[in-house]
Formats: structure tokens, sequence, C-alpha cells
């Protein structure tokens, strides 16, 4: 059981330490984290604190994922966060994907004991589980909501948390409780399901590539690794810096399989009564995990502008108050000309400290913009912008900071994707022979194309051996001969194999 805490710094010194990517990455990841502001440790073992600039960054994926949900017609509920052992019993194939991770609440009241410590008293009639997902109890609730063909199909998504009582943690990629989307949805044929199942891993995509400014590769998940309870499922996979894969988003197609278990039926447009065709699709907070391992550096985190917080922070430099006095006003002005004409959230930094500092703490933030302005750039009708992808500066005349602002941003925003876009690329091996496949995962690893049989046994024989999963099979793979690289059986295309998160 191991659980990846936060470095807490106390001292200075210690405050502006992030370990070299090079040198541990596991700890680096902490260390961004920690100097980013976005999560602390929890009292509670292997769940964590979001800090504000952490869950300011998810908010803002929601309003987006939000949009984009709606407008596919799409609408929010809410379900309760307890779950009926009974209704998990009712889908075999679900319960045995999720047992070992369901928290169980078996008492419903506190009292004291002859110690004066509280106790568990009242004992459940029948134990509830914390939601780890909410197919049972919706399902439930679909059977009253459906009847007719005229309800159909029902398009709900429910934005909330999950527990799973998961034994190795890590903050955003992999605690006991966590915040997601879980979209539920209910059809009249197997068509407008599978349309659904396929259109929900595309928004993934295009929320992923557009506003994360993350590539990643879309495909299907194989038998032993496709969702419990589902027909087939589909995916999203990024590649992170330390060549490792992560699952960014899912949709499932269920078929009837819920359907039949929890009686979701509704009367046909020729009277006969006929189970609905469900799907499932969902995102979490491990998204802000993959903003981490995919832009940041070893200065701490890096945002797509699309995403950030604060897009852009002004800092006002001064080194007498008459300085200050003269340099203050501008920095306001120029602050509000940028909010109310670009709606975008600005920060004016001026805190009574030396600028250097100042700058150190923006850059381990991830802003993406900054913004400096001071005396000779008041002399010079200026403001000195410093980008957080690269660190380029560039003097900016005051009456074009409204024009160069949204131009400068797009391009980080653009910058960011192609810079991982080229490192996907260039970490995407094929390969032919599997010593040469177990040389690149004993390495630095990255995206292995590689031929597969298609046998359970084979792909099980592989992770034994290296680790390596398979992460997907591409939707957009050519049909290609070969030979399986495990097996040597004959092939007909190939799959992504990677060590994964």
């Amino acid at each position: 059981m191991k659980e990846e805490k936060i470095k807490q710094n106390n001292s200075e010194e210690s405050d502006l330490a992030i370990t070299k990517r090079s040198k541990d990455y596991s700890q680096w990841y902490l260390d961004v984290i920690e100097a980013g502001k976005l999560a602390d440790n929890s009292p509670v073992r292997g769940c964590m604190v979001i800090r504000p600039n952490g869950y300011a960054i998810w908010e803002n994926m929601q309003k987006v994922m939000d949009k984009m949900f709606k407008e596919t017609g799409v609408v929010n509920a809410y379900f309760p966060l307890f779950i009926p052992i009974s209704f998990l019993n009712k889908e075999a194939k679900h319960v045995e994907g999720f047992a070992k991770e369901c928290a169980v609440v078996t008492h419903h009241r506190l009292e004291l004991d002859a110690d004066g410590k509280l106790q568990p008293a009242a004992k459940l009639d029948e134990p509830l589980i914390v939601r780890p997902t909410s197919e049972t109890i919706m399902y439930d609730t679909y059977s009253r909501w459906i009847n007719s063909y005229r309800d159909l199909p029902l398009l709900i998504n429910q934005w909330a948390n999950i527990v799973r009582w998961e034994m190795r943690t890590r903050p955003f990629l992999r605690t006991m409780e966590f915040l997601w989307q879980e979209g539920h949805t209910a059809h009249g044929t197997n068509e407008e399901a599978d349309e659904r199942t396929l259109q929900m891993v595309n928004v993934y995509k295009k929320f992923c590539e557009e506003y994360m400014a993350i590539p990643v590769i879309a495909g299907m998940k194989t038998e032993s690794e496709k969702f419990a309870g589902a027909v087939y499922t589909t995916c999203i996979e990024a590649m992170m810096q330390d060549g490792k894969s992560l699952q960014a988003g899912t949709s499932h197609m269920l078929g009837q399989n819920f359907a039949k278990a929890f009686e979701v039926k509704f009367l046909d447009q020729t009277g006969e009564r006929q189970y609905v065709w469900q799907t499932s699709w969902g995102v979490s907070t491990r998204l802000i995990g993959a903003l981490i391992m995919v832009h940041s550096d070893d200065n701490g985190l890096v945002l797509p502008p699309k995403l950030a917080p604060t897009p852009v922070v002004l800092v006002p430099i001064w080194s007498s108050e008459e300085e200050k006095a003269k340099v203050l006003p501008v920095a306001s002005t120029i602050a509000k000309s940028i909010s109310e004409k670009l709606n975008i959230n600005i920060k004016v930094d001026d805190r009574e400290m030396r600028p250097g500092p100042k700058f150190y703490e923006w850059e381990k933030m991830g802003v993406p913009l900054r913004l400096e302005l001071g005396p000779k750039d008041l002399a010079s009708n200026c403001v000195v912008a410093v980008r957080r992808d690269n660190g380029e500066k560039e003097k900016v005349d005051q009456d074009k900071i409204i024009e160069y602002i949204p131009k400068a941003l797009q391009n980080i925003q653009d910058s960011l994707f192609n810079k991982a876009l080229k490192f996907q690329k260039e970490k995407t091996k094929k390969v032919d022979f599997y010593d040469e496949f177990k040389k690149i995962m004993d390495g630095d690893g990255g995206f292995v194309l590689a031929h597969w049989c298609g046998n359970a046994r084979c792909e099980e024989q592989v992770k034994e051996e290296t680790k390596a999963t398979i992460a997907c099979v591409p939707f957009d793979q050519k049909k290609e001969k070969g030979k399986c690289i495990y097996c040597g059986e004959e092939s007909e295309g190939r799959v992504i194999f990677a060590k994964a998160y």
C-alpha cells in the first residue's frame, strides 16, 4: 500500500526547489503540484484537498465541457451518493469490476462508549455503497422515467464525486475520492447508442486537443480492458513526458445489459415492449494531472491559456515611493482596459515585495503571459511581455496591448499543442520484433504500434513480462497484415502498447 504525498516545504529556500524531471519524475510531479498551489495533503489517507488554483482549473474545464455536452442535447441532473448493495448485485459483471474498490456504509448512528469515545451504534438493514459509479442507481430511476418511445432518447449527465478504495494513490491521477462527470443515455435502437458512444469520445478528443492543448489518440479498449458490464469501451489516450500513457476519457456502449438488469423498457411505435440501449461516458480530475505532466517543466506549472484561471498577470515595478505612485495608476488602467475589452481575468500584483520573487511565483503557478511595467517602460510607453511556455520577452506599445494579448495567448495555446504533438510523434514507434519491443519498454517508453493477434493470453503475457498494456486499438489504423508481436500468429492491424498510469 503506497500513498504519494505532496512534499510540504517550510523554508524559503526549499520552497523554491522543484526536482528536475530527469532526476525523479514522480517527485517532480508532486513538487509542481505543491509549487503551483493546486492541491494539499488530506488527513484522510488517499484523499487530497484541491486548493483554489487547482479547483479553478477544474471549474474552467467544467464550463467548457458542460457547454459541449449541452450542444449535443444532454441535460444535467443529480443522483444519490449512496447505492443499496442489492442494486450492484443486479449486474454481475459490473459488481465484479468494482467490488474490491467499494466503500461500504454499515451503520447510521454514533454513540459514546464507556470510555467516552464515539462508536458506530445502529446497524443498517441493508449496507449502502458509497458511489463508485452511478449506473445502478441511475438506471433504477430510468426504469420509472422511461415508458414510451416518446421518452427517448434520455440524455443525462451529472457532475459529482466518486469514491474508490485505491491502495496506491497519487494526487489527481488516482485518489480514493475524486471529482468527475458521468453521462448516462438511453436510446431506442442499437444504432443510436453506437452513434452516441462515438460522438462523446470525439467530444472528449476535441476538448483535450482544442482546450487542453493535448494531442490524443482515440480508439477501442480490448475485451480485458473494457469497462465492467459494457459491450465495448472507447477511449482517448494521451502521452505524458515520461513516455507513459494516460487514459484521459472513456465512452462505453452498454448495450442492453443494464436495461435488462433494471427493467428499463419502452413501448415502441408498434406497441411492443423493448429494452432500451444505453451508453455511459466520463472524465475526471485526472485531466489536471494530464495538464501537469504534458506541459509543465522544471520551473513549475505550465498552463494552456484557454484553461488558465489567470491567463495574464501584470507586475508593476518600482524602487521608490515616487516611482510606485507613477507606475501603479498606469498598471491599473492597463489591467482595467484588458479586463473590460478582452473579458480576460488579469491580476495586478502590487504586493510590497521585490519583483524577482513575484516573477518566479507566477512562473511556478503556470500563468501563460506575464506583463512587466516599470519606470523605464513608462518613459517609452510600453510594457514587457514574457511568455511562460518558452520564456521569450517582447516589448509591446501600450496602445497596442489590446491587440497583442489575444494573438499572444493563441500563439501560446498553439505552441503547447504543437510541442506535445511533436513529442508524441517522436515517441511513437512501429515495432515488429519482441526483443525491440522489450528494449523500448525497458527504456524511455512511449507508444509502440505493434501487431496483436487478438488473443487475451498474448495480451496478458506481454503485460506480465513488460508491464505494457494495450492502450487502445486506434480508430484511424490502416489494415496492415503482420504477425503478433508475442506469438507470431497472423494479424491484420496494429494496436498501441504502452506503460500506463
